[in-house]
């Protein structure tokens, strides 16, 4: 398979990783991507690979709460340029449709398709808006949250935005909440703890730490207490309650939140990102 300069850079997007490193990884891997991304990290590579955030489509994402705090919703409205993306028209129409969704509490993206903005639907002003700048307009994405205290972050030019929801509500947590949905933006976790990991990741993780110790040359009988080591380091990157607290290293999320209310912890959340 013929390996383009587009591809190589789109590897280098995905891992932070250097050109000619990509390069080779990809040649290994035939083109496979995920699997390229797995010889770069065998091959000791510092790998930030940004999972979902692969898709390369321009557009806007829109996070917002209810003023009691107990509903979240997020949506993407994609396009294919930034320079649509940062229309004023185009911008309008994205948080009209979150205005709706608020409103209404819509709860699924089939739902929302269907809900009538000065007398059209969702899905035909879509329609309207892809003939309008000449470029595919959907919606690709859309989440809610419901939970005794809900937050949302939109980060600067609304390429990504995050909602979470907490087990308790009340003033006295919304500033511990906000802060959460800024560590979920800025850490990417895969989840709240390691019993939401599919079992398939994990199983690819274990195996991908024995074929890494076996290189390193350790002795067998050490492989597997090894490998285990590296799953848990990996729970505690990738987990959102055992990440570290961006504001405070010598915190994990969960004591964190603990600090604010001995019941206070995250039940789930939702990152969208455009453009990555």
């Amino acid at each position: 398979m013929a390996i383009t300069a587009a591809d190589v850079n789109k590897l280098r997007q995905m891992t932070g990783s250097g050109m000619m490193d990509c390069k080779n990884a990809l040649v290994e891997a035939n083109g496979d991507f995920d699997a390229a991304i797995d010889i770069l990290r065998k091959k000791g590579q510092k790998v930030a690979a940004k999972r979902a955030d692969r898709a390369s489509n321009q557009g806007r994402v829109v996070a917002k709460i209810n003023n009691d705090h107990n509903f979240a919703a997020i949506v993407v409205v994609s396009c294919e340029t930034d320079f649509v993306a940062k229309n004023i028209e185009f911008i309008a129409f994205a948080d009209s449709i979150m205005d709706t969704a608020m409103t209404k509490k819509i709860k699924t993206r089939e739902e929302l398709l269907t809900q009538k903005i000065n007398g059209i639907t969702i899905e035909e002003m879509l329609i309207e808006m892809t003939g309008k700048t000449g470029e595919k307009t959907e919606l690709p994405a859309y989440e809610v949250i419901e939970a005794p205290c809900v937050s949302a972050y939109n980060h600067t030019g609304n390429l990504l935005a995050t909602i979470a929801g907490f087990t308790v509500g009340g003033e006295k947590v919304y500033e511990a909440a906000h802060n959460i949905a800024m560590q979920i933006a800025a850490m990417n976790p895969l989840a709240v703890n390691p019993n939401q990991i599919p079992k398939a990741t994990i199983d690819h993780e274990l195996e991908l730490a024995r074929e890494m110790t076996r290189q390193e040359g350790k002795p067998e009988n050490m492989i597997e207490k090894i490998a285990e080591g590296k799953l848990n380091k990996f729970f505690k990157e990738n987990t959102l309650l055992s990440q570290e607290f961006i504001r405070d290293s010598k915190l994990t999320v969960a004591d964190y939140l603990k600090q604010t209310d001995d019941n206070l912890t995250c039940s789930c959340f939702h990152r969208l990102q455009l453009g990555a």
